[in-house]
């Protein structure tokens, strides 16, 4: 079985070390690296570049430092261009494919880092950025973030709309996961284009506010996007483990509300505290032999593992954008 997954923290770890994490993309400590990913079946893997704009900066600079995880990103693909190529495309996805190597896309987790500059979306876009978070879990100078509650309420800011307009017009995904209720039908409102929420679950079983509701997710259907599918305890059932089962019922209840291609992979691997049932890239097929043994058909185990995200970068990529 092939796997796309749309977001990962790694590059993250690895560029901070936070825990003196050793190796680098191909071989390393955390969950996911180049080897089990290709090990495992992957044709596709999203790496966010994440920061926390309320921690120290390693260049004393947001988006400097966004800069070096790029740069990272980049001298690790030319290291291991013979297994990994980078992909910006649906086009570029299946030629990657077709040969037999890893697809490796650069997302941004935090569009902070913008500061209130829309020419560094186009600077972001030229460097390899191809989906970008409004928000993570602080107020920016686009949106506000799902947390506190009285946020839920606050939408898009005028900069942020400005953005949007822009990501579409590039072609940068917008990713809703971590923005408040009211800006995600904002992005309804004010985008022209189909949009992601990379790592996010469903609200009516795990009634969190980084999980989406019901509503939420048919109108995100509707507009042709999808959900990557969050493995952290807390988004699926709250308790210290996060079973496969929660995660089979999540699967169930997005698809019931979204129809079957709405739904994907976006474990969330190296960016949560506690550790789930899938510990990481190389346990993934584990996800499959449990959606068999519960009786999901081929074709929706197919879709939810990749072919979803596939169809859905031809949706995004290969569409007019909007004048």
């Amino acid at each position: 079985m092939n796997f796309i997954d749309f977001h990962v923290d790694t590059l993250y770890r690895l560029f901070y070390r936070l825990q003196q994490e050793s190796g680098d993309l191909w071989s390393n400590q955390c969950q996911v690296d180049f080897n089990r990913l290709l090990q495992s079946g992957y044709t596709a893997q999203m790496f966010a570049c994440f920061l926390d704009l309320n921690k120290p900066f390693r260049t004393g600079c947001c988006y400097q430092d966004v800069l070096g995880m790029i740069d990272l990103f980049d001298s690790q693909l030319e290291k291991y261009k013979e297994k990994v190529r980078f992909a910006g495309d649906y086009g570029q996805y299946m030629d990657n494919k077709a040969q037999g190597m890893l697809s490796a896309f650069l997302t941004l987790e935090e569009g902070g880092v913008l500061e209130g500059q829309l020419e560094r979306l186009d600077a972001l876009y030229d460097r390899g950025i191809r989906v970008m978070n409004l928000t993570w879990n602080h107020e920016n100078c686009l949106a506000y973030p799902h947390r506190p509650p009285e946020f839920q309420k606050k939408g898009l800011k005028p900069f942020g709309v400005e953005a949007v307009n822009r990501m579409d017009e590039l072609g940068m995904i917008v990713d809703a996961s971590h923005l408040s209720d009211q800006g995600f039908w904002d992005i309804i409102r004010y985008g022209k284009r189909p949009f992601m929420a990379t790592h996010s679950n469903a609200r009516a079983l795990r009634n969190v506010s980084r999980n989406l509701t019901d509503e939420m997710i048919r109108a995100l259907a509707g507009r042709g996007g999808i959900i990557g599918l969050n493995f952290y305890s807390d988004f699926l059932a709250g308790d210290s483990l996060g079973k496969v089962e929660d995660m089979l019922r999540h699967l169930r209840h997005i698809m019931n509300q979204g129809g079957e291609q709405v739904i994907g992979l976006g474990t969330d691997f190296d960016g949560m505290e506690l550790q789930p049932e899938i510990k990481g890239a190389g346990d993934m097929p584990k996800l499959v032999e449990a959606m068999e043994r519960m009786k999901f058909s081929s074709s929706q185990i197919e879709g939810i593992c990749h072919r979803n995200a596939e169809e859905f970068f031809r949706r995004y990529w290969e569409s007019t954008p909007p004048v």
